[in-house]
């Protein structure tokens, strides 16, 4: 019987392994070498404009309506996701209907009705509907009931993870259904909730540029304005994608910190 040093053995060369990498290191370049060859992209201009004030204030703008969208929607969220594991079967009906309808229509759809709610209720509460839905209270209120929909979600599923019996506990201490969720459930549950949270923050971000439709000065469009003067439209979109994958590669970055976070509780 023959022995195998496995000190001395070598790896198995893997001529496919070899051969895609090779394949998309060129492509690599080959895109890498586009970009650079091409003048047409305009990377004076996107320099130019990068830290334009303009540019800015929308970038600051997208920020914002995300942090207000997500803030709302998240509590929204919180209720609602209670609302679908109620016993009480209206509550539970409303609020599954509620997610199945906003998460069924696209935001942008969503965007353009607020914006012209003054179509179907001239005067809210005998105020002038022009004046209270301006772009800014349209993209917030969109933004935040869509995000509610798909935070329900969340929220949903990580009260499921809870252990049942946390629940059974609580109660033979005393603790009424809202004292439980609040005080026992939802706190175990933010350990499924919140990576998933980060991943959504980041979709929302993205999804701002969608208010600019209603002209909300986001910052796409804010490059659109500065483009329809210059006529810089490629270079000024260049600088939108700039900006995004700046703030996205940031914040995806301190989701992997969260993740790995909240996932140490299931390490051995």
């Amino acid at each position: 019987m023959t022995t195998v040093d496995i000190a001395s053995a070598r790896p198995r060369l893997r001529p496919g392994r070899w051969l895609t990498g090779i394949v998309l290191a060129l492509v690599v370049l080959r895109i890498a070498w586009f970009l650079v060859d091409n003048p047409r992209f305009e990377w004076s201009v996107v320099g130019e404009y990068l830290f334009d004030p303009n540019v800015l204030k929308g970038l600051g703008m997208s920020l914002l309506l995300t942090v207000l969208g997500m803030t709302l929607g998240s509590l929204l969220g919180v209720v609602l996701a209670a609302g679908q594991l109620s016993d009480f079967a209206p509550v539970r009906w409303a609020s599954t209907g509620y997610v199945g309808l906003f998460r069924g229509i696209p935001p942008l759809v969503q965007l353009i009705f607020w914006y012209n709610l003054a179509y179907l209720a001239p005067t809210i509460a005998g105020w002038d509907t022009n004046d209270l839905i301006t772009p800014l209270t349209a993209a917030i209120i969109g933004l935040s009931l869509h995000e509610a929909a798909y935070m329900a979600e969340i929220v949903r599923a990580g009260i499921l993870a809870v252990d049942p019996g946390q629940r059974d506990a609580a109660k033979a201490m005393g603790f009424g259904a809202a004292q439980t969720f609040t005080r026992v459930v939802l706190p175990q549950a933010m350990r499924v909730i919140i990576p998933p949270t980060g991943s959504q923050f980041i979709s929302l971000l993205k999804g701002t540029s969608l208010v600019s439709v209603i002209a909300m000065a986001d910052l796409l469009h804010s490059v659109q304005v500065i483009y329809n003067v210059t006529y810089k439209v490629v270079p000024m979109l260049l600088v939108a994608c700039v900006w995004y994958l700046v703030v996205v590669t940031v914040l995806s970055l301190g989701q992997q910190r969260l993740e790995r976070h909240f996932g140490q509780g299931h390490q051995l």
